[in-house]
């Protein structure tokens, strides 16, 4: 099984409104043959939680207004260190790089397909890596 084209939808559009936020490292992976619960997951991150806050609000208010696709769910917004808005075909993940790194969430779906993204999306891999202080790349702490 893979991701519905309405997954697919949702993803590229979240994944376009993290980039047009600056967000780092956006990736999105198809997780529909490993999870019953949910098509994709998209992870992004930010260097503050003031970002992170921006991001996840222009998600949702693009899929909201251009898809009409309202959260089911949306949880960590008063820390803004991790938010999780839960639109049950996505799961949109937007960390602060931190915990980004140190959570790690791409070593549990790294056998997942990964789900094109656009262009601006993609520009924004390896952006994280250059904002963090040196020893906490790949995961390295001091």
């Amino acid at each position: 099984m893979t991701a519905t084209d309405r997954s697919i939808e949702l993803t590229t559009a979240a994944a376009q409104a993290a980039a047009d936020k600056l967000a780092h490292d956006v990736v999105a992976y198809d997780v529909s043959d490993v999870l019953a619960i949910t098509d994709a997951f998209l992870l992004a991150s930010a260097p503050n939680d003031r970002q992170v806050k921006s991001i996840v609000d222009a998600i949702e208010e693009k899929l909201h207004k251009e898809l009409g696709a309202k959260p089911a769910r949306r949880e960590g917004e008063r820390d803004g260190r991790w938010v999780l808005l839960d639109f049950v075909d996505i799961v949109v993940h937007v960390q602060h790089s931190e915990e980004r790194v140190f959570y790690a969430l791409e070593r549990l779906w790294k056998d997942c397909p990964q789900i094109e993204l656009p262009e601006d999306a993609k520009a924004t891999r390896g952006k994280g890596e250059q904002a963090a202080p040196s020893g906490e790349r790949d995961g390295e702490l001091n």
